[in-house]
């Protein structure tokens, strides 16, 4: 098992990254990028979630 550490001056998160770190399922976040609620951009084929969005998302302070 891979465990991540969450850093305040972490910039984004891969989908899978932002799954465990925030505890939504894939669908979830996709739906929330696709509503506009989670910032998100593609690099390549990756796509890369912002950090800042998704603490507003769940409301986490920074």
């Amino acid at each position: 098992m891979v465990h991540y550490q969450v850093e305040a001056h972490r910039l984004g998160y891969s989908i899978k990254e932002a799954c465990r770190v925030s505890s939504l399922g894939r669908t979830t976040i996709y739906g929330h990028i696709a509503a506009g609620r989670l910032k998100a951009t593609r690099v390549g084929r990756r796509t890369i979630i912002s950090a800042e969005s998704l603490r507003a998302l769940i409301g986490v302070e920074a």
